[in-house]
């Protein structure tokens, strides 16, 4: 595909506010660049997905989504089984996100209204249960809580040999001086350019990586020890103050909630396809 090409096939069509697309992807399978001429909120029911925007990659458990804006190129890898229910929402019906790109909670309520948008494969403006649809995803969308579950990589090729060697290794120990050194610069001009390309320091920076590679393991199921020393951590109980302070629940907590909303959804979606 050229990089002038917008893809509208499944873009709504005259009449309609909100198209979707159900589909099942297996673990793995990767979607090229592309982009649409409408805004996206790209939602897993099950599974866990990998999107990637330019510079920009967003990790998106079931429990969350991911707002893609209009003619935003973008590609997707499946980090496992994926049942994904893509709405694809006519630009300017959600005013609150802007041009930026945004991983937000999805709620009981957010849940459900997302599959019962995708069981009416289209809203028509002039139907009024399903223009009540669309009010309802619209006033859940601007009230959204946000996710921090965004990796930015630097421009700088010097900053970049070093982010995509922790990228590579997220839980090694290697301190940024080892990195520096193999990447052949100095640890000065590393923390510079990371403040002034990503705003925020390299430690910084490798929390958030840890973070979403940690995300990552606990939706596949890996123990809580197990992924606090796989990211990083050599004590469990500091990797769970951190998750703690980015979602306001433990690693335990979450992940218990996650798998019963995602059975509940799982559920609920097998009705719908009956």
């Amino acid at each position: 595909m050229r990089h002038s090409a917008i893809l509208r096939e499944y873009d709504p069509k005259r009449g309609t506010s909100i198209a979707t697309l159900a589909y099942e992807y297996p673990k793995g399978y990767e979607v090229a660049e592309h982009a649409h001429g409408s805004d996206q909120l790209i939602y897993a029911s099950r599974g866990l997905m990998q999107v990637s925007s330019e510079k920009s990659t967003w990790f998106i458990p079931p429990q969350f989504a991911l707002w893609i804006t209009a003619r935003k190129r973008h590609r997707l890898l499946m980090s496992s089984e994926v049942s994904m229910r893509t709405l694809y929402v006519v630009p300017g019906l959600v005013r609150r996100f802007g041009n930026c790109c945004c991983v937000v909670h999805i709620t009981g309520l957010m849940r459900e209204v997302i599959l019962a948008v995708v069981a009416c494969a289209q809203l028509r403006t002039r139907n009024a249960y399903e223009n009540a649809l669309a009010t309802v995803l619209t006033n859940c969308l601007e009230t959204a809580s946000p996710l921090p579950s965004m990796v930015t990589m630097p421009t700088d090729e010097r900053a970049a040999r070093v982010a995509h060697a922790v990228l590579a290794q997220p839980g090694a120990s290697r301190s940024l001086a080892t990195l520096c050194a193999q990447a052949g610069v100095s640890v000065r001009t590393i923390q510079r350019l990371f403040r002034s390309d990503l705003g925020m320091d390299f430690d910084s920076w490798r929390r958030q990586v840890r973070l979403m590679k940690a995300i990552e393991m606990l939706v596949a199921g890996k123990s809580v020890k197990q992924t606090a020393l796989e990211v990083g951590y050599l004590q469990p109980s500091a990797f769970v103050v951190m998750f703690r302070g980015v979602f306001c629940m433990t690693p335990k907590v979450w992940t218990q909630s996650l798998r019963s909303e995602t059975a509940l959804s799982g559920g609920l979606d097998e009705q719908r396809t009956t």
